[in-house]
């Protein structure tokens, strides 16, 4: 791997093993970009093969970049495993035209559908009133809480996309969420990097990556099955779900714009939308939950916040927050510490751009470093620490923070980061209404470092108790 910096083309060549645990895996990640950025600076080109990506490690450069320069830095970087089933289609690994109309008509039709208004948030309440009913039913028995915390937010984007609620035991759409989660795994795996940087050996490395295809196809499928559905009960003058919202706009659609209003787009996009409406708020929620077993005495704050705010007796909502400065403040450290997506989708210019004295070709690849952001000494102290006082004043009111970017920046940012917000505070809030958490072992034991970090930081399987309140 050769590394180019501001010192000259030269660079320095290294031999990194791109195979191993997820901490050396973590360490390639992150300790390695920390120590180049000293040496090269906050912009330097790392050479994987033959295919050259250019690195932006701190909040200065990525800003700049993804907002200063959204539109320029707006492109996917590629993503062959993923590219070779989809297409090119969907919201997350499209580009150009077809990504800008896709990304547009969702942002406008979950806006229809209430995205941050009064329903979403019933439907949100509604499922968190589920949620507390399935895991009473645990008793206070020892339980790992990871299928209950999947079913959860994945019958939130259902009701939304295609306007089904199942129920948890529905073996068609549990099937659907382990393809989901399995996907990820893998793409969080070593191999997976491997994979991606060096496509050639994609038919020819032996691995759990070629699942990912099939697990594709499979869900592609299951997705189909649902818009012809829908296309045969289609009510044009009241359109419920994402789904319709997009058959109406494919019935309006002029000749050029048909071609990116396919069933096939449709698919992809709902794909990416449970995607990251699922497995990303699944695995954020077990990260917080074995996060505030580790530190008792968050959760000991946090319900003490809803004793005086919400009470017992009431469902939690959304404008309690404002109320709840120390809640907010733990939800966010939550995501800043666990750095869900460390180093984010990767980006690509979309034209030739001179970028802080360096001139990037069109089609290049950008990988942005949110650890670099997340874990910045300069905006959080001791940022390897979980602390909630990392997003609280000095009066103990809630801190906003610039540099809190999970769901990264600019044109690519998450289009479902307000659902998220909503769902990680009221599913939250109403667990620790309802519950104590109780740790089978002394919180020093807990262990919360993930077991895999690439594509994502996914955390330990683990059991606990949710004891009655």
């Amino acid at each position: 791997m050769k590394i180019q910096g501001q010192n000259g083309t030269q660079g320095i060549t290294f031999s990194l093993l791109l195979l191993g645990g997820p901490w050396r895996q973590a360490y390639l990640h992150f300790l390695s970009y920390f120590q180049f950025s000293k040496t090269y600076g906050p912009v330097f080109t790392l050479y994987l093969g033959s295919q050259p990506t250019v690195i932006l490690h701190g909040y200065e450069a990525i800003k700049k970049a993804l907002i200063d320069h959204g539109e320029k830095f707006s492109g996917r970087g590629s993503y062959p495993m993923i590219e070779n089933v989809t297409k090119g289609f969907g919201i997350a690994f499209s580009n150009g035209n077809r990504w800008k109309e896709i990304r547009r008509f969702t942002i406008m039709t979950l806006r229809n559908l209430g995205m941050g208004k009064r329903n979403i948030e019933d439907r949100v309440q509604e499922e968190a009133q589920r949620l507390v009913e399935e895991l009473r039913k645990t008793k206070g028995s020892p339980c790992d809480p990871s299928f209950i915390l999947n079913c959860a937010p994945c019958n939130v984007i259902c009701s939304i996309t295609f306007q089904n609620h199942f129920d948890y035991k529905d073996k068609e759409i549990l099937t659907f969420m382990e393809k989901v989660n399995e996907n990820v795994k893998i793409m969080s795996s070593p191999r997976m990097q491997v994979c991606n940087s060096f496509p050639s050996l994609i038919d020819y490395f032996p691995g759990t990556h070629h699942k990912i295809a099939k697990n594709i196809n499979y869900m592609k499928s299951y997705l189909l099955k649902k818009i012809e559905e829908h296309q045969e009960s289609l009510d044009v003058t009241n359109p419920r779900d994402f789904v319709e919202y997009y058959l109406i706009k494919q019935k309006q659609a002029n000749h050029i714009e048909q071609s990116e209003y396919s069933h096939e787009n449709l698919a992809c996009s709902i794909m990416d939308l449970i995607g990251a409406g699922t497995e990303t708020m699944s695995s954020t929620l077990r990260y917080a939950l074995l996060l505030l077993m580790k530190y008792p005495h968050v959760p000991a704050k946090v319900q003490e916040e809803i004793d005086h705010v919400i009470g017992r007796y009431r469902s939690p909502c959304m404008q309690d927050r404002s109320h709840m400065p120390y809640t907010d403040a733990m939800i966010h450290e939550v995501q800043r510490f666990i750095n869900f997506v460390p180093t984010n989708l990767l980006h690509a210019v979309t034209c030739d751009i001179k970028f802080r004295n360096y001139l990037i070709p069109k089609g290049t690849k950008v990988l942005t470093s949110l650890t670099s952001v997340l874990h910045g000494s300069k905006e959080f102290p001791n940022p390897e620490m979980f602390d909630p006082g990392h997003f609280l004043d000095e009066n103990g009111n809630f801190k906003k923070s610039d540099y809190f970017l999970p769901f990264s920046a600019g044109k690519r940012a998450c289009v479902g980061e307000g659902l998220a917000r909503m769902e990680l505070f009221l599913f939250l809030t109403t667990i620790l209404q309802n519950f104590k958490l109780k740790s089978l072992v002394h919180p020093k034991d807990i262990d919360t470092r993930p077991v895999l970090n690439g594509f994502a930081s996914l955390p330990p399987t683990y059991q606990f108790c949710f004891i009655p309140s």
